[in-house]
């Protein structure tokens, strides 16, 4: 089963980049909204819309700014996990923010996803898109699938 790692570490920053690999599928196939991992933290946050401001930090973007750029790396394009937002205070919370922090850093950084998963999941959204933004209806997606399937990224891009 073809998997893609989501998001890359980068140690200097404290940070995540969402993965070259990742980023061209997720736009492929239409699972990209003001950034690829929007879908993706609802799930985080019980399937929850709360989930697409998982990575509103911009404080902590303009924090590390001037290292990013020093390294080539846009401020705009980094997650920076603010242990905060992963607490809801309804039955605690159980652990240190510190802690919170390191442990979704190693989740996320391990986080793999199937093309299987993606490809429903594009699906889906998609025939959402149809009833309530046609314009961003992909009539082809099938075909992109098809393609992906086939070839992976490498050749779609």
């Amino acid at each position: 089963m073809r998997t893609v790692r989501v998001f890359q570490y980068i140690a200097q920053l404290d940070a995540l980049l969402v993965t070259d690999e990742y980023r061209t599928l997720a736009h492929r196939l239409g699972l990209a909204e003001w950034n690829p991992v929007v879908w993706i933290g609802r799930f985080f946050t019980l399937d929850n819309d709360y989930g697409e401001h998982w990575f509103d930090n911009w404080k902590e973007r303009e924090a590390v700014a001037a290292k990013a750029a020093a390294l080539g790396i846009d401020a705009e394009d980094l997650m920076i996990i603010n242990p905060e937002r992963f607490k809801n205070g309804a039955d605690g919370p159980c652990q240190p923010p510190e802690l919170r922090k390191k442990f979704w850093t190693d989740v996320l950084t391990s986080l793999a996803l199937s093309y299987a998963l993606l490809f429903e999941a594009a699906r889906f959204w998609n025939t959402r898109m149809q009833e309530i933004v046609p314009d961003e209806y992909i009539p082809d997606l099938e075909e992109r699938i098809a393609v992906l399937e086939a070839h992976g990224v490498s050749d779609t891009t």
